[in-house]
């Protein structure tokens, strides 16, 4: 299943956004791949500063279960300084309906 969201990046961060995703932890694409998430890709509306994540999950709902994975937290606790983060850093992640898919 292909799942989409958007995310707001703070306005002057977009090189060092780049630059800390250029060096993914291994520990976190780890995570990642073996939750089942596979092709993901970010992009940046560079009007907006809005992020545009899609990515494909075999299990929707075992995403669900990174929140509380420790690898996840420190990324998130990473991050916050540059993007509009929730009390426990997780970023504001709204999801997005598709509307159209070419296969």
């Amino acid at each position: 299943m292909r799942i989409a969201f958007k995310m707001k990046l703070h306005k002057g961060f977009e090189d060092e956004y780049k630059k800390r995703h250029d060096r993914l932890w291994p520990e976190l694409e780890e995570l990642l791949k073996t939750t089942g998430i596979s092709e993901y890709s970010i992009f940046l509306d560079s009007e907006t500063n809005f992020l545009f994540g899609v990515l494909k999950a075999k299990d929707p709902s075992a995403l669900n279960n990174l929140p509380s994975n420790p690898v996840m937290q420190k990324w998130w606790s990473y991050m916050k300084d540059i993007m509009e983060s929730n009390p426990d850093n997780s970023p504001v992640s709204i999801p997005l309906k598709e509307v159209f898919y070419l296969p």
